[in-house]
């Protein structure tokens, strides 16, 4: 089938599950990468013009602050300047979009990114009543930016949570495929309907009342600079995203 929107052409195969339980979204990745690189072509134009100023705002703020300028309104001086920082981080997030920024990157084992990071998941999916499992394969090292893998993850785990009801349980599972390694991010939701799935990574794209639309697009910028496809399957039961990373021996 082919979808069309705003002059972009992409094709989205569909796999009937014959049992019933559900069906498989493969998508093309390249009008997403298109996307994507547009909006972090922008970004990177005018990030600084957006930033300066607000850094100056701020400074100005928390000398206001500082010296108890404006009696009373100390409540209000500390909004401004936590939607400031939250301002900020929106442009943070964009930033990584951008398609000139410089990745450097180490031999990992994406495991050991996974094992630093599970404390803190496990411990903000039990604040909600769901449990993470991690089940990892053995891998060998690839070329990584830990930071960036650190940021794919939680995104792809902080959605995988959000899709599911309390008692749920979200599974990480690494593996080699076909001289892949995985990263499977599955969670046990209801699934993402058919018309979303075409849509899935677009910058601002968003269902979520609080959602910048971000989150994946993120991802999958961090994903094309490790030189890694992300692959999604889903269905009633639940939808997993798949990392795939090429591995150089």
């Amino acid at each position: 089938m082919i979808v069309h929107q705003k002059d972009a052409y992409g094709y989205l195969l569909v796999k009937e599950d014959s049992t019933g339980a559900g069906y498989k979204g493969l998508i093309n990745n390249h009008d997403r990468v298109v996307k994507i690189k547009l909006a972090g072509e922008m970004a990177a134009a005018i990030a600084h013009e957006i930033r300066n100023p607000m850094t100056t705002v701020r400074g100005l703020l928390q000398l206001l602050e500082k010296e108890k300028a404006c009696p009373g309104f100390e409540e209000r001086l500390n909004l401004m300047l936590q939607e400031l920082d939250r301002a900020n981080s929106v442009i943070s997030e964009v930033l990584l979009l951008a398609p000139t920024k410089v990745t450097d990157l180490e031999r990992k084992i994406l495991n050991d990114i996974l094992e630093d990071l599970l404390p803190t998941i496990q411990s903000e999916a039990a604040e909600s009543g769901k449990k993470v499992i991690f089940e990892p394969g053995i891998i060998p090292y690839l070329l990584l930016n830990e930071q960036e893998i650190a940021k794919l993850i939680r995104n792809l785990v902080r959605n995988g949570l959000e899709a599911m009801s309390a008692g749920g349980v979200l599974k990480l599972k690494t593996f080699i495929d076909d001289q892949d390694i995985v990263l499977a991010v599955q969670d046990q939701g209801k699934g993402i309907k058919m018309g979303l799935l075409d849509m899935l990574g677009t910058p601002f794209f968003t269902t979520k009342e609080q959602g910048t639309g971000l989150g994946l697009a993120v991802s999958y910028s961090i994903a094309a600079r490790h030189n890694a496809t992300i692959k999604v399957e889903t269905g009633p039961q639940g939808t997993t995203f798949f990392v795939r990373f090429k591995h150089h021996p």
